[in-house]
């Protein structure tokens, strides 16, 4: 601390910056009083992180700490999507293994939330309301993940989607015994398939092309309906944010 009298101090001086403790803060600059105060669902991602991380470190208090977490990794969204390894990786002082874990699982809880299925399982009629279903968990990879939707006689789902593999599909293969072994055992009538492009863009490759065929071949053998392989991507200017192979004509599901 400066030992000399505030009014010696060399004029123009910066300001300190020493972090002010979180209790040293004004209640409603709280992380934790927001939130009893206005709700979890009003507060800003870095509060929400704040409470999470629950302490700072020397020099930067907790909210300062989850500003500084927020912008090494570009913000909520790049963060959603990292797992421990990466947050470790970034060495962001204040953030150890621990913390690194407890955001890591926590991200993991939200990842699985996002999965979790309505009381009434979702009628899938037509590509849309896959892509509707897909969509939130899509976002949240940056690689390419395979699901198969298994569905009753009325369409409605049966269970969670599967995500059978992640992965280029040609660097990835999608067997059919792990896309229908849970249609076996739900008996299910039919199954839809899908992926994602990281990318955005939706535009089908030939190795998925020939991955549908593939599969829908299998399908045929074992008595099981594929009714169409939807692929996710980003909507934007000019480019549809999912392509259904069925629409397109791509695959024929229904002939032999």
């Amino acid at each position: 601390m400066d030992p000399r009298p505030s009014a010696l101090r060399d004029p123009g001086a910066p300001y300190p910056t020493a972090a002010v403790p979180v209790k040293h803060l004004p209640p409603e600059l709280r992380p934790r009083e927001e939130l009893a105060r206005r709700g979890a669902e009003h507060l800003s991602d870095d509060t929400l992180l704040a409470i999470l991380l629950r302490s700072g470190r020397h020099g930067r208090n907790v909210a300062e700490l989850s500003r500084d977490l927020l912008q090494a990794f570009g913000g909520l969204a790049a963060l959603s999507r990292a797992h421990f390894e990466e947050i470790l990786a970034r060495k962001i002082r204040g953030v150890g293994r621990v913390k690194a874990m407890e955001i890591a699982a926590a991200l993991e809880l939200g990842r699985r939330a996002c999965g979790h299925l309505p009381v009434e399982p979702p009628l899938l009629r037509d590509p849309d309301s896959v892509a509707h279903l897909l969509q939130p968990l899509a976002r949240l990879e940056q690689q390419e993940v395979f699901w198969a939707l298994h569905l009753d006689t009325k369409n409605r789902l049966i269970g969670r989607p599967v995500a059978v593999s992640r992965g280029l599909l040609d660097a990835s293969p999608v067997h059919p015994r792990e896309v229908f072994k849970q249609a076996f055992s739900h008996a299910a009538a039919a199954v839809i398939l899908a992926h994602n492009h990281p990318s955005g863009d939706v535009t089908p490759s030939a190795e998925d092309i020939r991955v549908t065929r593939q599969l829908v071949d299998a399908a045929r053998v074992v008595g099981i309906r594929v009714l169409d392989h939807v692929i996710l991507g980003r909507e934007a200017p000019g480019r549809p944010g999912h392509l259904s192979l069925r629409e397109k004509a791509l695959v024929s599901f229904d002939g032999a």
